[in-house]
């Protein structure tokens, strides 16, 4: 399956917005509807908690056949096995997250490394310096990521997309009402946190979202 097709839909974790159930359970959830992409995002966690956290989950993502995303620490992506890592603006430059991923031996050839952008100037950047794919955002006002930027519209989301080749992921405010209005921009897919993480039905929300961009396979 090509990268864009397991990027069609991006659960983003949230232990807080996942209360009182356990974030285990909604991932479980979210993959049983056909989630392709977890990424594990704790942002007040510790680097052990973070790891901890990583292979309570990934053994869980793995036996559903989706793909396990770490948010922003490279050593715990590494240390746990994750298939890739997300970076933003604020984390190590692509290009050096790259090389230390290449000199690791098993990965080199497999592992993903995901950049987040609100610009052109960046997102041209980011895929120059190796990065597989490209979340772009923030697309709508969001309250579950205070470091997303800008809103963009979908204009702006539309802009990244046709400078690039690899996949453009929509971030920010993505929820199942708009997702429509998303996929018709050419993004691969959306990355959401609070609409699975707070649905009293996630299945349900991860086959609304997945509709747009092909539905589960």
């Amino acid at each position: 399956m090509k990268l864009a097709d397991r990027l069609r839909l991006t659960v983003i974790t949230d232990e807080v917005l996942a209360r009182p159930r356990a974030l285990s359970d909604v991932v479980r959830e979210a993959l049983a509807a056909g989630a392709p992409t977890i990424q594990l995002r704790l942002k007040s966690a510790s680097a052990r908690d973070l790891l901890e956290a990583a292979q309570t989950l990934m053994p869980i993502v793995r036996s559903a056949g989706a793909l396990f995303i770490v948010n922003d620490r490279l050593d715990v992506a590494l240390a746990a096995g994750a298939d890739g890592v997300h970076l933003g603006p604020d984390d190590p430059p692509v290009k050096d997250v790259r090389r230390v991923a290449d000199a690791r031996s098993g990965v080199a050839d497999t592992f993903i490394v995901g950049y987040s952008t609100d610009t052109r100037d960046e997102a041209a950047r980011a895929e120059a310096e190796g990065a597989d794919y490209l979340g772009v955002g923030a697309v709508y006002a969001t309250a579950n990521k205070s470091d997303a930027g800008d809103v963009i519209g979908l204009e702006g989301l539309r802009r990244v997309v046709k400078v690039v080749s690899i996949p453009v992921v929509a971030i920010g405010g993505i929820t199942p009402e708009r997702a429509p209005a998303v996929a018709k921009t050419g993004a691969c897919g959306s990355a959401t946190i609070g609409a699975v993480m707070s649905a009293t039905e996630p299945a349900e929300a991860v086959r609304e979202l997945l509709l747009p961009f092909g539905g589960t396979p």
